[in-house]
């Protein structure tokens, strides 16, 4: 079901299945500005000082789910995306495709996807089309910004035998403001826990390689994310297919794809599925993860292209 809405001042479409719903700004973006379970607590996070604004001179985090390309630069990451966007919806009231306006700075023009695959779970596709006069190599880059308070797994390739095990296959990034004597990080047999709730000051860690999934534990739900990672394929930041940040009011999960150089007049994509699952308890130690969340996280992903 899709329908009109206000969310936080902005005039919105809200993508709606029998348990789960997104909105979708129209005077901002591409942007997602809520995802949750009908009727709960947003499991994004909002800003409230930049909520309902637009048109500003500077670019706004705003919280919700936004599209960059990567590697960070601040003149091309940061390029705005403050003004109204086009939004076609799917005649089966299943789907839309929102369209950002060719970014005047960067000649990239931005969009993003989004079809319901079942009740739980959202499809969402990244499109960045090079609409400039030369070819730029960059990553699509997705970021979801979800609210303080919650905790995160970032799971980790399964263990082996030393034995036959002679070269590494996969690595860690730390930015250096990345301290991990700070109380948020957790570590784990079979993943990286994140206590968001102590979480305080800026800290991010990228991974080369993973099982492709990633959730965020809240008392309104959990949010799962999944996106492929491709084997031998050249990613920035080191290699990093995956990339978290967390401060003193949020976390972000993000999922990157492959560097490629694009061409004026081709687009480069990069596929994500949202699952928003409800009764699953907070994962916070080996036992709950193992338990709890992998048996639910396996039955999810079975589900992804039903």
């Amino acid at each position: 079901m899709i329908e009109e809405t206000v969310f936080n001042g902005w005039d919105c479409l809200r993508l709606a299945t029998e348990e789960a719903e997104l909105v979708v700004p129209k005077d901002v973006g591409p942007r997602v500005v809520r995802c949750g379970l009908n009727g709960g607590a947003n499991l994004f996070a909002e800003k409230a000082d930049e909520a309902g604004g637009r048109g500003e001179a500077h670019w706004c985090i705003r919280g919700g789910h936004r599209l960059w390309h990567s590697p960070e630069d601040p003149k091309r990451t940061y390029a705005l995306d403050n003004s109204p966007v086009d939004i076609e919806v799917d005649r089966s009231g299943r789907g839309l495709v929102i369209r950002q306006p060719v970014e005047a700075k960067t000649g990239m023009c931005k969009e993003i996807g989004i079809e319901t695959v079942n009740a739980r779970t959202f499809k969402v596709t990244h499109r960045i089309k090079n609409e400039g006069l030369w070819p730029v190599e960059f990553s699509v880059w997705a970021l979801s910004v979800m609210r303080h308070g919650g905790y995160a797994a970032i799971p980790l390739l399964p263990k082996e035998s030393h034995e036959g095990n002679l070269l590494p296959k996969y690595h860690m990034v730390p930015w250096t403001y990345t301290d991990f004597s700070e109380p948020a990080w957790r570590w784990h047999r079979d993943f990286i826990g994140i206590d968001v709730s102590k979480s305080r000051i800026p800290q991010k860690l990228g991974l080369s390689n993973y099982p492709g999934w990633s959730a965020y534990w809240q008392e309104a739900g959990t949010f799962v994310l999944a996106a492929d990672v491709e084997a031998g394929a050249r990613y920035p930041d080191f290699g990093c297919a995956f990339e978290t940040f967390h401060c003193d009011w949020m976390i972000e999960l993000e999922t990157l794809s492959p560097l490629r150089t694009v061409a004026p007049g081709e687009t480069a994509e990069h596929v994500e599925f949202w699952g928003v699952l409800g009764g699953i308890p907070r994962f916070d130690s080996d036992e709950a993860y193992a338990q709890s969340l992998v048996p639910a996280v396996e039955a999810w992903r079975r589900g992804l292209h039903g």
